[in-house]
């Protein structure tokens, strides 16, 4: 598995529930730029829309050595999962409010999958005790690290 590009923001702004390896439909210009690590998933968010998955606001830079028939840097992409999967996501967002968040995307076995999260929103102070946390645990590695 090699890594891409992770969205770090979705870590800090959400509390992830579940997660789900998707598959993600692409043209071939799109799996070149991705290869070569042009992907942004900072704004992204994934919907259902028809019993389908889709992701959008996922910036994907136009491949530098493409024709003049590149794809949409934004455009909208399909998801690939089992409907039954897809089912019990949706059931999930409807009852309890959760959103859809692309977390990272990766090559694996040569195919392009991006892992989103079942996400709930953090209140402003969740994410400040988060920080708190993290910092914590910061010191006490650093400090077991001297002595």
């Amino acid at each position: 598995m090699k890594l891409i590009s992770e969205n770090r923001k979705a870590y800090h702004d959400y509390a992830i529930d579940e997660t789900l390896e998707t598959g993600i439909v692409l043209v071939g210009s799109e799996i070149k730029s991705v290869r070569n690590g042009k992907v942004n998933l900072k704004d992204s968010y994934c919907i259902i829309k028809n019993g389908e998955l889709f992701l959008l606001g996922a910036h994907i830079s136009t491949y530098e050595k493409t024709s003049s028939f590149a794809p949409d840097p934004f455009r909208t992409r399909k998801l690939l999962a089992h409907k039954e999967q897809i089912q019990k996501i949706d059931r999930k967002i409807k009852v309890k409010g959760f959103s859809l968040v692309p977390l990272k995307i990766y090559i694996e076995n040569g195919l392009a999958k991006l892992e989103i999260g079942l996400a709930k929103g953090k209140k402003e102070y969740e994410k400040r005790e988060t920080l708190r946390e993290k910092e914590a645990k910061r010191e006490i590695e650093r400090s077991l690290k001297n002595h």
